[in-house]
């Protein structure tokens, strides 16, 4: 049997300040769009995690086979599971019926963590990815694997999507002697759009014995059958809270993030601030939440203190809503764009402050959290950061039936210099620079897409108002010409073809090609921009001359910014000064 679940090192990054500080989840409902696709996006953000696209292929399984589970983290052994008859074809966080699945850690109550069971939160997508089709159908089979198997892992945000609607459902367990989970699902209204960045989001909800639209977990079926349920909750949500002196407050006042996953100063401004600049893109009147989000501001009737038993009046008052009506319609190049934001345009934009050094990089080595002096400051942490191992748009194109529908646009390394490349979902064959084994953290591969790509943004760190305006060109360029020509090409093309297995031949061949050629591609562009900016220069070929021997090169000396020389004064007096 094929091993379920890759070795992956830590993928939480975890901070002095005690949060899992990684990845970044949008989601933008059909009604949002402006092709009519559901559309989630992850980018999966850790020092040690390789960029990789993972494969499931569609299985028929024999009566009583069991499925090995693997912790997607560490690829620690956990134990088995009954194997189910079928199991989808999984490209990545996507699969073959166009259902999509990412995450975001938020960590919440420490002493929720780890308890009896052998389902942690990687092998939860990747098991249910194999087993349901749609949204509805992966909120059941979630519910049912932590119900019999046990949840070992901390606080999770999932966003979870197919061709008709997005829903967020939030998840922690229950302590070392607790099997199972609390949990609470959300569909998001079509026509809006959420997200979630390693911080509970979801507050109050509607209850089950007032709302017609809202279910428990016991009534689980009725999820499938009554497509006007938009929320449903695990039956012990609230009485377990109550029970573990969590929560001291009325049943319709209980939140399900500030009871588990109580706001403090990190997760506002490390977290939450990611959504706050995606709403801000789409919306007006975000600025009424800066204060909240930059965490300077987080207003309550009763002050917070950790481990206390929370009530209705230590919840922030100020909370920015778990989703937004957005302006116009977002396409998914919009999409891609919001995976690249470094807080622009807001006074915390990080190439606009010395920390940018003379080149303005809107990156930050870590730690995080540094002090001067006995006083604690902040980098800031932005959607695009140096240590994504691999990020995703998910899209989910209802227009379009199996298997033309689904495309991962997938990309490796940090999101402001990916390409996120289209891989149709029905593809039986991952492209050599994506595979799975093509490379790790500690083997280099001269096919791996994430090593090159990894080459491409440390150059570009080292003289970025230079080099990435280079990137950001070729990288539009490529993602305009899929998404405007070749893929609508394409997919009027292989609907024409006779038979669902010559479609998915076509498309798999379309997939691995255009993945190939763009890692071939960007190794030879950092060659060219290597050899353009080498030794801080900025060298040009020059015409020939008849006769002449070798290119002709001119190099030019490009200074620092005035900014950094006047600092450089103030830091040095007359040390510098030409007499």
């Amino acid at each position: 049997m094929k091993k379920t679940f890759t070795a992956i090192l830590a993928l939480a990054l975890v901070f002095s300040f005690g949060k899992a500080n990684a990845c970044t989840n949008f989601l933008i409902t059909k009604g949002a769009s402006t092709d009519g696709s559901c559309m989630i996006s992850y980018a999966a953000d850790s020092h040690v995690l390789y960029g990789e696209l993972y494969h499931y292929p569609a299985t028929d399984w024999p009566e009583g086979a069991m499925l090995d589970v693997y912790d997607w983290d560490g690829g620690m052994f956990r134990g088995q599971i009954p194997q189910v008859a079928h199991t989808y074809n999984v490209v990545g966080n996507m699969n073959e019926w166009q259902l999509a699945i990412g995450e975001t850690t938020y960590g919440g109550i420490e002493s929720l963590w780890e308890g009896p069971g052998i389902i942690d939160y990687g092998s939860l997508i990747y098991i249910t990815l194999q087993r349901a089709k749609t949204a509805r159908e992966a909120i059941k089979c979630m519910g049912e694997l932590v119900a019999n198997y046990g949840y070992v892992s901390e606080g999770e945000s999932f966003s979870i999507s197919d061709t008709e609607e997005c829903w967020i459902l939030e998840m922690i367990g229950k302590g070392k002697h607790n099997k199972g989970a609390v949990w609470v699902a959300r569909r998001i209204p079509d026509g809006y759009v959420s997200g979630h960045a390693n911080q509970a989001r979801i507050t109050t909800f509607p209850l089950a014995k007032k709302n017609k639209t809202s279910i428990t977990f016991k009534n689980i079926d009725k999820l499938l059958k009554d497509p006007k349920i938009d929320c449903v909750y695990a039956d012990d949500v609230i009485s377990f809270a109550k029970q573990a002196k969590l929560y001291d407050g009325p049943d319709d006042k209980f939140s399900f993030s500030d009871v588990y996953n109580p706001v403090t100063f990190d997760g506002a401004r490390f977290c939450d601030l990611r959504v706050w600049a995606m709403f801000n893109k789409v919306t007006d009147n975000m600025k009424d939440y800066w204060g909240y989000a930059t965490g300077r501001d987080i207003k309550r009737v009763q002050p917070y203190t950790a481990g206390m038993c929370q009530t209705p009046d230590n919840f922030p008052t100020n909370r920015m809503p778990l989703w937004v009506l957005p302006n116009k319609k977002i396409s998914v190049l919009d999409m891609m764009d919001f995976m690249r934001d470094h807080l622009e345009g807001t006074d915390l934009d990080m190439s606009q402050d010395v920390g940018a050094g003379p080149f303005h990089c809107p990156y930050r080595w870590r730690p995080m959290d540094w002090k001067v002096d006995g006083v604690t400051y902040v980098h800031e942490r932005t959607t695009a950061t140096q240590q994504t191992g691999f990020s995703f748009v998910a899209q989910s194109r209802g227009n379009w039936e199996w298997p033309i529908g689904g495309i991962i646009w997938f990309g490796v390394d940090d999101t402001d210099n990916c390409v996120y490349c289209p891989m149709y979902t029905c593809m039986t064959e991952i492209p050599e620079c994506f595979r799975e084994g093509n490379g790790s953290m500690s083997e280099w591969s001269e096919t791996s897409a994430f090593w090159t790509f990894n080459q491409m943004s440390n150059w570009a760190y080292t003289k970025y108002n230079y080099i990435h305006p280079e990137i950001r060109k070729r990288q539009r360029e490529l993602e305009t010409n899929w998404v405007e020509k070749e893929i609508p090409a394409l997919d009027e093309r292989v609907n024409t073809i006779k038979g669902r297995e010559a479609q998915v031949k076509e498309l798999t061949k379309f997939s691995c090609d255009q993945a190939s050629k763009m890692t071939q591609m960007w190794k030879q562009f950092y060659h060219e921009l290597f050899m353009k900016y080498m030794d801080g220069n900025l060298n040009t070929a020059q015409p020939e001359k008849p006769g002449q021997k070798y290119t002709p090169i001119k190099s030019e000396h490009p200074k620092y910014s005035d900014e950094y020389y006047r600092i450089l004064i103030e830091k040095t007096g007359d040390k510098y000064k030409a007499y």
